[in-house]
């Protein structure tokens, strides 16, 4: 599995409760584009419409090498997943204050550009100070170790 972007913020964002794998319509230029790295999941969320899934404000950069009729850089993209998947998603959501969150793209051992989805809950801004201090006291703790063994 080769990771092709990741999506960063949404850890900091939100509560990650369960991940799903889905597969992305994609046009030609686009794959292309996504496996020279050249997407961008920061800004993005996922709605479920009529029981199938679309991926919102994610960019994907034009591919250079393409022609005049080159992809949208920021159009919605439709998720393909199991209708059993997507009703059972959509039951989460309706029932608590859940959202779907892509948090990353990638290519599995086939090939194939996937795209991991989340049921995330939002952290509150309290949330978000704790999980840096935590961060923090990680980061002095590890460097303290590294120059203790010097």
């Amino acid at each position: 599995m080769k990771i092709l972007s990741n999506n960063k913020k949404a850890f900091y964002d939100y509560i990650i409760l369960e991940k799903f794998e889905a597969g992305i319509e994609l046009f030609g230029s686009e794959v292309k584009s996504i496996k020279e790295g050249r997407a961008n999941l920061k800004d993005g969320f996922c709605r479920i419409q009529k029981n199938e899934v679309f991926m919102y404000n994610t960019h994907v950069s034009p591919y250079v090498n393409a022609s005049i009729f080159n992809h949208a850089p920021e159009r919605v993209r439709k998720l393909l997943m199991h209708k059993r998947e997507i009703i059972k998603l959509n039951n989460k959501i309706k029932e608590g204050g859940l959202t779907l969150v892509p948090t990353k793209i990638y290519s599995n051992e086939k090939g194939l550009i996937k795209v991991e989805i989340c049921l995330a809950k939002g952290k509150k801004s309290y949330d978000k100070r704790d999980a840096l201090a935590k961060k923090d006291f990680q980061k002095k703790l590890n460097k303290k170790v590294k120059y203790d063994n010097l």
